[in-house]
């Protein structure tokens, strides 16, 4: 482990041992001492951990000095220790961005270890967030998260390109399962905005009365069940961005309300008053034609043209041909991987059978259909024999191109709950939908639990 490195800046050079020595019983902490801000100065560029500076420096002041390190390091953390008690310096300090602030006395030194250990922990977490989200962004590459190589794909990749560079308001349409919010996520984990949050909200998922709150926060009492305050989606995202999935299924009054938020980038929460400023991306995301949606008066035209940005339409699995296998290999693959079960092949008539099929509930539906093959094969070659479709579940009819989207959706649901014993939360892991999708069509009696 790489030492922790603490700049103690004391003129004092009595009081400077007596912190040196106790800082120094940690281990970890390596412990540099100076006598003048001239001589820290000089080091400052060697980037330390920490600094530790008394407020009464022979040749500077502790707040020119505090500036003068924020020129050179931004973040590091600084601690101010001083050998008078002023109320208005230390208040004018911490506004400037001091960490701490101490007198000189006789619980200082204990005060001085608490504070650094706090800063150390908030600084190793602030590392692994960073590293994680480095890790994010090497995952959501997107030639590692949008498989394939068809014509219609490549397309995407070019506008997805132009999308990163910009901060414009992007929307997403295609079927359901099309993968909107992988491409969503990709947008986000490869623009600048990377190392902030990607909050995903389902707008289908929420009941309409906790619309406002989930989106926008609500304090204390504002409402019955308000027993504290709730920080919203788009404070949760605020520095990167928001995703808004189904968006067209948002009721007109919140569509009212979500309208004014992005005009003035600004929010009050529910029973609240204070002003939130907002910096966020926005994405969003329907199946539906928001065009004929409008039209019909059940969306805002306004709030259409806010939020149409920079559009990116989705094609079906079905346009997009030989995608087909190297997506299905893929989730053969994982699956194997996941289960320790070897090297898991195709058969020619597996490929064709695949290749055949129009696919209506797209990705989503391909996945599911592999990874039952993957299971059900024997000798690790999935025949066609192996691939059960939805048509096939219930009568091993072909599915009638009248049927809906929505009721081949139902009907794949329906399949996986019965086989995972009604059990939702492993239904919905399995088809990488929300469990809340599945609770809602249960509660519409649109499948059965």
């Amino acid at each position: 482990m790489n030492a922790y490195n603490i700049y103690i800046v004391e003129d004092d050079p009595w009081y400077g041992e007596i912190l040196s020595y106790h800082l120094s019983l940690n281990p970890d902490f390596k412990i540099t001492r100076f006598q003048t801000a001239k001589d820290f100065l000089g080091k400052l560029h060697q980037q330390p951990d920490l600094i530790t500076i008394d407020f009464s420096l022979p040749d500077m002041k502790g707040d020119k000095l505090f500036e003068k390190i924020r020129e050179v390091n931004p973040t590091v953390p600084v601690i101010v220790i001083s050998s008078q008690e002023n109320i208005m310096v230390a208040v004018n300090l911490l506004k400037m961005g001091v960490s701490d602030y101490f007198i000189k006395d006789d619980a200082t030194k204990e005060l001085l270890w608490n504070s650094i250990l706090r800063i150390k922990e908030n600084q190793n977490l602030k590392k692994e967030v960073e590293n994680l989200r480095e890790e994010l962004g090497q995952k959501y590459a997107f030639e590692k998260t949008i498989i394939g190589q068809s014509p219609s794909l490549k397309k995407i990749f070019t506008v997805m390109e132009k999308a990163i560079k910009t901060k414009i308001n992007i929307s997403i349409t295609g079927e359901t399962g099309t993968g909107k919010e992988v491409v969503a996520k990709a947008i986000h984990y490869n623009s600048d905005r990377a190392k902030k949050s990607f909050v995903a909200v389902n707008v289908a998922a929420i009941p309409k009365e906790l619309t406002e709150s989930e989106l926008f926060g609500h304090e204390r009492g504002a409402f019955t069940d308000a027993a504290a305050r709730k920080i919203g989606k788009f404070e949760e995202a605020n520095g990167g961005t928001i995703f808004l999935d189904e968006i067209g299924e948002m009721d007109l009054s919140m569509q009212t309300k979500l309208l004014r938020v992005l005009q003035e980038r600004e929010l009050v929460r529910v029973g609240g008053n204070e002003v939130v400023k907002l910096d966020i991306r926005l994405i969003v995301a329907t199946h539906k034609n928001l065009a004929y949606e409008v039209k019909n008066g059940n969306f805002r035209e306004d709030l259409y043209f806010r939020i149409m940005g920079l559009p990116i339409q989705l094609p079906a699995l079905r346009e997009r041909g030989n995608d087909i296998l190297i997506l299905a290999k893929h989730f053969v693959d994982d699956i194997a991987k996941e289960n320790k079960m070897g090297t898991i092949h195709f058969s020619k008539d597996a490929k064709d059978k695949l290749l055949s099929y129009h696919f209506p509930g797209n990705i989503r539906e391909l996945k599911a259909v592999v990874e039952l093959a993957a299971i059900m094969c024997n000798d690790h070659v999935i025949e066609a024999s192996d691939i059960t479709f939805t048509s096939s579940i219930h009568d091993d009819m072909v599915i009638k191109e009248t049927k809906t989207l929505r009721k081949h959706t139902c009907e794949i649901i329906q399949h996986y709950l019965k086989l995972n014993d009604s059990d939702v939360k492993q239904t919905a892991t399995m088809l990488d939908i929300g469990v809340s999708t599945i609770y809602k069509m249960i509660q519409q009696k649109e499948i059965v639990a």
